[in-house]
């Protein structure tokens, strides 16, 4: 009798230390999942709690049982990333399109986006909508219209160039123009191509003082060093930087500077264009690896961010626009749209490619390479929705192509995680997969960091802490 109640008593003892099962009204749980973080890496067995749109906690799943009462999402055998960047886009390059944009941002996993341009009531009205409602739409920071000089390039003049810009006749009318966009509170400011030194050092001084950073093109009127050591913060597409890289960069840039005086009664376009037709090819035949060395040397040491869009910049070569598995995305638009990029992506793919081309894609690919061994930062982007980039779908284009270029997968995620995060200073609650960020998560079924193509794999995608349901067709 007295061993029987020993027994019992070992019995409550037992039951008394067992783990209560874990409930937390409203969360939203994922189960045995592996994390992977852009700074920590790959993390197994990971249970995710999510909370009033953040990261709750993060615990080893062996050492928690959920109450089946929680909304439970089952990790096993899945990977579980931070929500995706694509630091260049334009929602007002296409009207008709940017009503679809948020959901295929978010069907693809691209939970944040950096517009870059476009007229300042359209851009402005869908950050509205993105702030009302932050579950259903990416988050959306915007630059309001291109600040260029005069003649502007993007004057709405054709389909090719609509009126993304607003031109300035001078340095006072540049401080117009930014004290216009400094009363609508955009998040960081464009500059372009025809802008002279002076205008560009209007921007900066005014961005500076009102702490916002300034990207866009080296302008023609500049060099890579000059509009780097004035300040901008970013350069787009490497645009203009072959110019900089070029043994006979003076002789380049006093011809580019005539071209520039005599063609003020020209459209802006069409003027942008001739000098590049020019200058581009020579340039390239003529790229020096010393110059390049010694302008990386200077970007570095400004923190002269690049956001190379080198899908975008590499399109005859790589043609990502001719895989059927791509087209597919094309379903996705508007009818009438859907059929037009078909139609071009088929065309195009007939083209033929120039030794140019050729040349410049490989020197593209060559300049990315050498960027990202100076340590500069990169952040990924495409350009979407121009040349057939399908919003969403085209960053995990970049993605590949980033790698190709010499990124590891881990590093093409940063690209487009923290640094994007880091840019606009919310490194500190963005971009990771960690307690106390927002829950901007996408859910995959393969490993990114054995290949980064699994990025396109997604299972689930979560938008400060709930599921996105993708829209109906």
């Amino acid at each position: 009798m007295k061993s029987f109640l020993c027994f019992l008593s070992f019995g409550l003892l037992l039951t008394g230390c067992a783990k209560k099962p874990y409930y937390l009204e409203g969360a939203l749980i994922i189960d045995k999942v592996t994390l992977i973080d852009p700074i920590d890496g790959a993390m197994e067995n990971q249970t995710v709690i999510i909370s009033h749109g953040k990261i709750f906690k993060i615990v080893p799943s062996e050492t928690i049982i959920l109450d089946q009462r929680n909304q439970i999402l089952d990790g096993t055998g899945k990977y579980l990333m931070p929500g995706l960047w694509d630091a260049h886009v334009h929602f007002a390059y296409l009207e008709a399109l940017a009503p679809s944009m948020f959901d295929l941002f978010l069907r693809f996993g691209v939970t944040s986006v950096r517009d870059t341009g476009g007229k300042l009531a359209f851009v402005s009205k869908y950050r509205k909508m993105s702030l009302e409602r932050p579950t259903k739409a990416p988050r959306l920071m915007i630059a309001g219209p291109l600040l260029d000089g005069s003649p502007n390039v993007y004057d709405g003049s054709s389909p090719r160039l609509p009126p993304l810009s607003i031109k300035a006749d001078d340095v006072a009318h540049i401080a117009e123009n930014v004290e216009t966009l400094l009363q609508e509170k955009v998040d960081f400011l464009k500059a372009y191509e025809m802008l002279s030194p002076e205008q560009l050092g209007k921007i900066i001084e005014l961005a500076d003082a009102n702490h916002l950073k300034v990207t866009g093109h080296i302008p023609l009127s500049m060099d890579a060093v000059s509009a780097s050591n004035a300040g901008m913060d970013s350069f787009e597409h490497l645009r203009n930087l072959e110019i900089s890289c070029a043994s006979n960069a003076k002789e380049l840039r006093a011809e580019r500077r005539e071209l520039l005086q005599s063609g003020q009664l020209k459209q802006g376009g069409e003027l942008r264009a001739q000098i590049h037709q020019k200058q581009q090819e020579i340039a390239i035949a003529n790229y020096d690896d010393g110059r390049a060395d010694s302008v990386l040397v200077v970007l570095k040491a400004n923190d002269t961010w690049q956001i190379p869009t080198l899908a975008l910049n590499t399109l005859f070569t790589e043609q990502y626009f001719a895989d059927a598995t791509y087209q597919k995305s094309y379903d996705l638009l508007p009818d009438s749209l859907a059929t037009y990029w078909t139609a071009r992506s088929h065309a195009l793919k007939e083209y033929p490619i120039t030794a140019f081309r050729s040349a410049y894609d490989a020197w593209n690919f060559m300049m990315v390479k050498k960027i990202r061994d100076a340590e500069i930062p990169i952040m990924a982007g495409t350009d979407t929705p121009i040349a057939f980039l399908t919003p969403g779908l085209s960053l995990h284009v970049e993605l590949a192509t980033l790698v190709k270029a010499g990124l590891t997968p881990i590093e093409a995620l940063k690209s487009a995680t923290v640094k994007p995060a880091a840019y606009f200073d919310l490194d500190g609650e963005l971009g990771r997969v960690k307690s106390g960020f927002w829950a901007d998560l996408v859910l995959l079924t393969d490993n990114p960091l054995d290949n980064i193509a699994h990025t396109k794999n997604i299972a689930a995608v979560i938008k400060q802490g709930e599921i996105y349901t993708p829209q109906p067709n």
